[in-house]
């Protein structure tokens, strides 16, 4: 039973001193974590900011170009079996997207050769894939260079840490360690994270292009069979 007593004794003591010893868990928010990767953190920052605003741009105007009135080739091909070129012209300039821009380009070239009529809608369709397009090359290059800078960062940061150390000789501890430790390790989470987050935006926002290409090369082909298709 002493035994027992004593080793009670012993447990309580311990918990009282650490209770009582004043240590204080460090706690880290993301800012703080941020500041800990140094000066390559700005480049990676603003990658991130400036692919962020473009997917958001982005996104707004493809949705826009991806709205499509179901009556719209209807109204074009009656308008053109019935003569009326202008008023099929005046609803590809009020319809304002990127299939009623090409499709007006196709429009202003009739009475010329069905090849020309085809380049015209062509040329006009590939303009407007390039103007969906704005902006994508600086998230591609965000998702190839934010990786790259954090290899940069952790390269700078262990050549700090074993710079502190060799100017510590025999005095080493992890305090002069950590500053280039942190760096080293921070700024390559942050590269790779900002890295993925442009790669995936570049994807999707292609992908929708894409989307949008398809539907305007459907009705390019379509407006070339209204051509070709005898007036009722």
């Amino acid at each position: 039973m002493s035994l027992m007593l004593f080793i009670q004794h012993g447990v309580n003591e311990v918990v009282t001193g650490a209770l009582t010893s004043g240590t204080v868990e460090v706690e880290m928010n993301l800012f703080d974590l941020a500041l800990k990767g140094g000066w390559i953190m700005i480049p990676v920052g603003l990658l991130l900011f400036v692919s962020l605003v473009i997917l958001i741009e982005r996104l707004f105007v493809i949705k826009k170009a991806g709205k499509e009135d179901e009556t719209f080739m209807n109204r074009i091909r009656d308008y053109i079996h019935e003569g009326k070129i202008d008023s099929a012209m005046n609803l590809c300039r009020k319809t304002q997207t990127p299939t009623a821009r090409m499709i007006e380009k196709g429009i202003a070239r009739l009475g010329r050769p069905i090849n020309d009529i085809q380049v015209a809608l062509e040329n006009a369709g590939n303009l407007e894939v390039a103007g969906l397009e704005k902006g994508f090359s600086w998230v591609a290059t965000t998702a190839a260079v934010a990786p790259m800078l954090g290899f940069l960062g952790t390269v700078t940061g262990m050549v700090r840490a074993f710079f502190n150390m060799a100017n510590a000789g025999a005095n080493v501890d992890i305090a002069l360690l950590s500053s280039g430790i942190y760096e080293a390790l921070v700024t390559t989470i942050a590269g790779l994270i900002v890295g993925i987050i442009a790669l995936l935006s570049h994807n999707y926002l292609v992908s929708r292009v894409n989307k949008v290409a398809n539907t305007m090369e459907a009705r390019s082909m379509e407006f070339m069979d209204i051509l070709n298709e005898p007036p009722k």
